[in-house]
């Protein structure tokens, strides 16, 4: 019966379990065997080689939250230097500015009456109007605007492209004396220049080339894109696509197929911001009173049309008709 005792207490020390404290002797041995064997942690047993484990983790985590404190500490004392510094330079700047006006105070009261500035003269304004057209002309000379000076003003072309094709080019013909005006130009009626000048020709060229360069460049895209969706998929299209002249409003029909019937679409793209080559609304219309299916078919449609020009929107459609078929 001792041998089959201890053999069991045996197992309990091979296998890092505690002994009852009841086995404990009287000196407190077996509980420095305990705390040697093993570590109950969140109900967990460790043995001695992961109690070891534990402590190095606990130790690595102390390091690391000193280099934390340390480095966080660093940052405070970083900070109220900075701060520290800005307000000597602020205290600075208050002594400068007064000192600025009590010089100023002493001029005045020297001259005895103050003086009105002095308004340039045209020939100044006229020579800064050249030399801010002429910077102006470098800046925009990458960006698809060319232009030379003339006699009277600044000749500018406006060079348009979409998908790296270039198309049409436009000039605007400017006088700047006595102010700046459109003398001539060849940007199409529908394009609203007058609207365009009136806003920002007076006061900012720059943003009046911009701004017309990007009407043009996005006329040019939603013409193309027509085009080619005429050129490519006249067979799939019923009848004819409608367009009005700024090619803001697109109208055509197409066919779709759902359990060996086909049904009508009917396509009106509308270009709210003519500034974009992309549709602000996509609407789809089928037959009343057809499948869930179709309607949301069209939705998808409608989606694509959106987010995609208007040839490659309709060539990934028919591409997924056909490998549904």
């Amino acid at each position: 019966m001792e041998e089959e005792h201890n053999s069991n207490e045996k197992e309990n020390v091979l296998c890092g379990r505690s002994l009852p404290a009841a086995s404990q002797d009287g000196e407190g041995r077996m509980s420095v065997v305990s705390l040697a064997q093993g570590k109950v942690e969140g109900g967990k047993v460790y043995s001695g080689n992961g109690v070891l484990g534990y402590l190095e983790m606990l130790e690595a985590q102390a390091h690391e939250l000193g280099l934390k404190q340390e480095e966080k500490e660093q940052q405070e004392k970083k900070l109220a230097t900075l701060k520290a510094r800005v307000q000597e330079l602020r205290a600075r700047r208050d002594e400068l500015r007064v000192k600025v006006e009590l010089q100023e105070k002493r001029l005045l009261d020297k001259k005895g009456v103050v003086t009105a500035p002095t308004q340039p003269s045209p020939q100044s304004v006229l020579e800064w109007k050249l030399k801010s057209i002429k910077a102006m002309l470098q800046v925009f000379y990458l960006t698809g605007i060319s232009g030379k000076l003339t006699k009277q003003g600044v000749c500018f072309c406006i060079s348009t492209a979409y998908e790296g094709t270039y198309f049409d080019s436009y000039y605007v013909d400017l006088l700047i004396k006595p102010e700046v005006q459109i003398q001539r130009h060849s940007v199409p009626v529908f394009i609203p220049l007058e609207q365009i000048a009136k806003k920002y020709l007076q006061t900012d060229i720059r943003r009046f080339l911009s701004v017309l360069s990007d009407h043009l460049n996005a006329y040019v895209g939603r013409r193309h894109q027509a085009d080619q969706l005429e050129e490519h998929f006249s067979d799939c299209i019923e009848g004819t696509l409608q367009r009005n002249s700024l090619c803001n409003l697109l109208v055509f029909n197409y066919a779709v197929s759902s359990n060996s019937k086909t049904f009508p679409f009917n396509v009106r793209l509308l270009y709210g911001d003519l500034c974009s080559s992309l549709p602000t609304e996509a609407i789809i219309s089928c037959t009343p009173g057809t499948l869930p299916l179709l309607a949301e078919m069209a939705a998808a449609h409608s989606n694509a049309f959106r987010h995609m020009a208007l040839h490659k929107a309709f060539g990934s459609l028919i591409n997924a008709k056909e490998s549904q078929d």
